[in-house]
């Protein structure tokens, strides 16, 4: 999909040397992964103590499919 965004130069500047990529176009995409890779991340410890698991880590570990 093509999407037109502006962004500080300065900051695209930034992000595609710290990204090391070879384009704006992929520091971008880089970025947008990172971030949503975070946010799950985030999503998934926020529910830490709200599950039950009736086996222990050992059990799923050795589970059989």
């Amino acid at each position: 999909m093509r999407a037109n965004v502006t962004i500080e130069k300065d900051i695209l500047d930034e992000l595609v040397k710290e990204t090391k990529a070879r384009s704006k176009a992929s520091a971008v995409k880089i970025a947008i992964r990172g971030y949503l890779k975070r946010k799950k991340i985030e999503k998934i410890r926020s529910m830490k103590g709200k599950l039950d698991f009736d086996l222990t880590a050992d059990e799923i570990r050795h589970y059989e499919r």
